[in-house]
């Protein structure tokens, strides 16, 4: 199985687990979130180990590791991203799994079990042209103050919604028109849904236009831009002078 296949593979079995548990555990709130990260984590792990027994991985769910930078292949995983719309039963929640080489990142999937999708690096969609007044995908609770500032600059309008995985996906499926992030976040926030977006043919970079790096020992990902190509451009030019 290609490494695109297996997260593919995984990301979507643990989206079911998750959502059989919702349905069945009586949990509710963080309870229920707490449950879901465990089960969803442990079934990753152990797929993983089995599947690639040589790689590392990198999860949110255990213990730092850093071994794991010694290695060339380093997996990256957020067994559910979005814990709090997970407990909410809201359906903006996700599952990461992705690879990434020599701190480069390479294949990946990110599941939204809740809608019954998983996007992957293998099949990548096409994607819907931007709008002309443009939508930015920002957190609900914490919305980057630069989307805010360069959405009042461009005419166009904040979506919140939750998991960095499914406002990724909001731009692929042509929901929204960029995903920008400012504040670090995790390399397993990140990693899926960057291999997903630069598959799927959408400009990925860091908030200055560098590219993303992985594996670090501090695995941070300090921001994240994700938008249009043709879009690219001019959204950059208007970012830098608020850097």
């Amino acid at each position: 199985m290609t490494d695109a296949a297996l997260a593919r593979q995984l990301a979507t079995e643990a989206g079911q687990i998750l959502l059989a548990l919702r349905r069945d555990s009586g949990l509710e709130g963080k309870a229920l979130g707490k449950a879901g990260d465990a089960d969803a984590n442990r079934f990753l792990m152990d797929a993983l180990r089995a599947a690639r027994p040589d790689d590392a991985i990198l999860s949110e769910e255990e213990a730092p590791d850093l071994a794991r930078l010694a290695a060339r292949r380093v997996w990256l995983v957020d067994p559910l991203d979005g814990t709090r719309e997970y407990g909410e039963h809201r359906h903006d929640w996700a599952v990461h799994v992705a690879l990434s080489i020599d701190g480069r990142i390479a294949d990946g999937a990110v599941a939204q079990p809740a809608l019954d999708q998983c996007f992957c690096t293998a099949n990548p969609p096409a994607i819907p042209a931007p709008a002309d007044a443009l939508r930015f995908a920002v957190s609900r609770t914490r919305p980057a103050p630069m989307a805010e500032a360069l959405a009042a600059t461009v005419g166009g309008e904040l979506v919140p919604m939750g998991s960095a995985g499914v406002k990724t996906l909001a731009v692929v499926r042509g929901e929204v028109d960029v995903y920008l992030h400012q504040g670090d976040m995790n390399e397993w926030d990140s990693g899926a849904p960057a291999a997903v977006a630069q598959a799927a043919g959408l400009w990925v970079s860091r908030l200055d236009g560098s590219a993303l790096k992985f594996n670090q020992e501090r695995p941070l990902t300090p921001d994240i831009l994700i938008c249009h190509m043709e879009n690219r451009d001019r959204l950059l030019a208007h970012i830098a002078p608020l850097l």
